[in-house]
């Protein structure tokens, strides 16, 4: 009898360890030819996206250093769908992308949104293409400032502060701002502005004058962003893969690379993104910084 199930017995091993190396076969061949990995077939088109506030500059520079070594990748996509943000993490993509249209194509494909210091990175890019409802534009900076000095006084603390010079806390939440100090971030703000204006000019071929004009700080549709120069073609995700296929002579389909995602545990996930989002939550509420930032709401077809 047992005899008549050992050779059934090593069918099943057999089979079970057919399963597990197909498996593995499989899992192999998705790491290293699946939609996020840098090998594929054909002409690659490396894919980026820039969603939500613009607050670490890191991710995107690398991935952009990555892909413009990676020759197999004829041309990049910037998928952005964001309000804008800090100044520096802006300005540091903003030229990383001017370097890397050196030896690649280029093309900001616009969301729902890519307003401010999202238009900015965008206007470094060979070409712009946007939805006609999407909301850009906005260039201009923002400063905002906490004012605690009546809750203080309600809850009876005071702050002694020593300073080593007459400016040293300027902005500070427990005093008021003086006309000398409100004169002096006007002027930072001024020369931030006047940056965002000659990246604008410098990566869309205006001449700074026209730039002025339209950078009062107010939100464009894209339609509207067109007409002024700011954005070369009115088209969904898929009309930018086009366009970056035709401006690098892909023939028939082309591979979209996206970045490769970091592998973590869904809790551990989960507990950094609730942490991180509870302190920047604190912190901004407290910190003074200075932005490329649009603070109006989205909208939608309801």
């Amino acid at each position: 009898m047992s005899e008549g199930k050992n050779p059934i017995f090593i069918v099943l091993i057999i089979l079970g360890i057919t399963v597990i190396f197909l498996g593995l076969v499989m899992t192999i061949i998705l790491q290293f030819f699946g939609p996020s990995s840098g090998l594929g077939f054909g002409d690659k088109i490396g894919v980026i996206p820039i969603k939500g506030p613009i607050m670490d500059s890191e991710p995107i520079v690398s991935q952009l250093v990555d892909f413009k070594k990676d020759k197999g990748i004829k041309a990049i996509i910037l998928r952005i769908d964001s309000p804008g943000g800090g100044v520096g993490p802006s300005q540091e993509i903003y030229r990383e992308v001017r370097k890397t249209i050196k030896t690649k194509k280029v093309i900001a494909s616009m969301g729902s949104m890519a307003a401010s210091g999202g238009y900015y990175i965008a206007s470094a890019a060979d070409k712009i293409v946007a939805n006609p409802g999407t909301l850009t534009g906005s260039i201009g900076v923002i400063m905002e400032f906490v004012q605690l000095q009546e809750l203080l006084k309600k809850i009876g603390v005071s702050l002694e502060v020593l300073k080593s010079g007459e400016f040293k806390d300027i902005g500070s939440p427990h005093r008021k701002m003086t006309e000398r100090d409100r004169e002096i971030i006007k002027g930072l703000i001024s020369d931030i502005q006047n940056q965002f204006v000659s990246a604008v000019a410098l990566g869309r071929s205006l001449s700074m004058e026209k730039v002025r004009e339209i950078a009062d700080g107010s939100i464009l549709s894209g339609a509207k962003a067109k007409e002024l120069g700011l954005v070369d073609l009115l088209g969904n995700f898929q009309d930018a893969v086009d366009l970056a296929k035709k401006m690098t002579g892909i023939k028939g389909e082309a591979t979209l690379i996206y970045p490769r995602r970091q592998k973590s545990r869904l809790w551990d996930i989960f507990l950094e993104n609730t942490a991180e989002s509870v302190y920047r939550a604190i912190k901004n509420s407290l910190k003074t910084s200075i932005e490329y930032r649009w603070t109006g709401l989205s909208y939608s077809y309801d």
